[in-house]
C-alpha cells in the first residue's frame, strides 16, 4: 500500500472512530432526557438546558476528531 492510501485510511479511521463515541453518548443523553421529562414534565427547563450543554461537550470531541482527520489527510 502506498503512503497516500494509508494516510487516507488513517484519516477515515480517525473521524469514524472519533465520532462513534459522541454519537452513542448523544443518543444516551437524549434517551435519559426524554425519560426524565416523562417522569417530571415540570422540570423541562433545567433538563433541556443540561442536556444541550452535555451534547455540546460531546459534540466537541467529534469536532476534535474531525480536525485530527483533516490534519492527517493534509500532511505532506
Amino acid at each position: 500500500m502506498e503512503v497516500e492510501g494509508i494516510r487516507m485510511l488513517a484519516a477515515g479511521l480517525a473521524i469514524g472512530l472519533g465520532a462513534l463515541g459522541p454519537g452513542i453518548g448523544i443518543g444516551i443523553l437524549g434517551y435519559g432526557a426524554m425519560m426524565a421529562l416523562g417522569r417530571n414534565p415540570e422540570a423541562r427547563g433545567p433538563i433541556m438546558t443540561n442536556m444541550i450543554l452535555a451534547i455540546a461537550f460531546a459534540e466537541a470531541i467529534a469536532i476534535y476528531a474531525l480536525i485530527v482527520a483533516i490534519i492527517i489527510a493534509m500532511i505532506a
